[in-house]
């Protein structure tokens, strides 16, 4: 099983959505939460946040992997779907 990187900003309403999508997740299906998930808060740790390309946030990482990064325009079922892949992914699946 792979660790998932989050990288995330507190306050940013994308952020709180995956969030919510993770907690979700791992009430329909337990084996979600046996993954570790790395939350890393970007203002906090930025030159761990340099180092990876991305430009929005939620930005998921998985074995070095860029997997999801957020859009604006996208709502909580997008995020929860590109949520659960990482997941998925994480697990092996």
């Amino acid at each position: 099983m792979k660790e998932i990187e989050l990288f995330h900003l507190t306050h940013c309403p994308y952020c709180v959505n995956a969030g919510r999508a993770i907690e979700e997740l791992k009430r329909e299906d337990p084996a979600y939460a046996e993954i570790r998930i790395r939350w890393i808060e970007e203002s906090e740790e930025p030159e761990l946040a340099d180092s990876r390309d991305y430009y929005y946030v939620p930005t998921i990482y998985c074995g070095g992997e860029k997997l999801y990064e957020a859009r604006p325009t996208h709502g909580y079922e997008t995020i929860k779907k590109h949520v659960r892949a990482a997941l998925d992914m994480a697990l092996g699946r």
